[in-house]
């Protein structure tokens, strides 16, 4: 296991650009001006060792305290972005294949982002979201905050989501104008609600004992427009992402659902045998180009 820590900047940076995957920004932007909100260390987590039967490897992060994102700039850019939340079960961050593949596929077509490694979670002290959800909150409002710097539209800054880090969307999404932490400084003035978001396969929003969505995580008429994706066969059940699709639809907020056959779960952007799931970028496409995100 590779140790990465805050006591060598040098070091991490050397680290990462060695370990993990080109595309993984070289140069990860802090996301909290000190120790995040209830930590008490300052690390950018620990790299596990590939699994030598994952082809092309996948990246994962554990033991995160310092939340930090990169940024990937499209060559071509419209204006708009999306700050992409991997997955990983709360436990780890796959900032790879549920973060910097994304982020390429957003630059073709001109949409800059930016991957959120955020706070993982170890033991069962508190839900895991809790710490995801501020470092998401905080990120989008940053990336909000810092528009031209980057020459982006403020109202055109969304979230791409997979699997835990949908989970975290989707209670974003619930509550999209409180935020779940006190003021830090002026940026937390700039508003994080996103202005689209793509939920992947997220992960357990769904409460099979009343059938209904998990607490916490609801539709209101501040939610913004809403692609999702799942599969029938996802150990995750596709019922949740239905419900709030269904709730979506209740108010008329422009959303599609794709619920495919088979494909599993954790896939990515990545190909499955014997699956159409890998069609599902081209349909978010189509429909990021409906909602006006797309010039081209």
């Amino acid at each position: 296991m590779i140790l990465v820590n805050s006591m060598d900047r040098i070091v991490v940076l050397l680290l990462m650009m060695t370990v993990l995957p080109s595309g993984f920004g070289a140069d990860p932007i802090d996301v909290w001006p000190g120790l995040a909100p209830g930590e008490t260390t300052h690390n950018v987590g620990e790299i596990l060792p590939f699994r030598p039967t994952e082809q092309p490897p996948v990246t994962r992060v554990v033991k995160i305290t310092r939340p930090t994102f990169t940024v990937h700039l499209a060559e071509d850019p419209n204006g708009s972005a999306a700050v992409i939340l991997p997955g990983g079960g709360f436990g780890k961050v796959v900032p790879d294949k549920e973060g910097t593949e994304a982020a390429d596929w957003l630059n073709r077509y001109g949409v800059s982002a930016f991957v959120l490694s955020y706070r993982t979670k170890e033991g069962s002290t508190g839900p895991a979201w809790v710490e995801p959800l501020q470092d998401a909150q905080r990120t989008l409002s940053r990336v909000r905050n810092d528009a031209g710097r980057w020459g982006l539209k403020e109202d055109q800054i969304g979230l791409v989501a997979f699997s835990a880090g949908g989970q975290v969307a989707a209670r974003l999404l619930s509550k999209p104008v409180k935020r779940s932490y006190q003021r830090i400084d002026p940026i937390d003035d700039v508003p994080f609600r996103p202005d689209f978001a793509i939920l992947v396969y997220p992960w357990n929003i769904y409460d099979a004992v009343n059938d209904e969505l998990v607490p916490g995580i609801n539709v209101t008429e501040q939610c913004p427009p809403v692609f999702l994706v799942h599969t029938d066969d996802d150990r995750s059940s596709s019922v949740g992402p239905a419900l709030y699709y269904a709730g979506l639809r209740r108010l008329q907020i422009p959303a599609e659902l794709h619920i495919y056959g088979n494909g599993g779960h954790g896939y990515g952007l990545r190909h499955v045998n014997g699956s159409q799931i890998s069609s599902w970028p081209d349909h978010a496409i189509h429909w990021l180009a409906t909602q006006k995100i797309l010039n081209h």
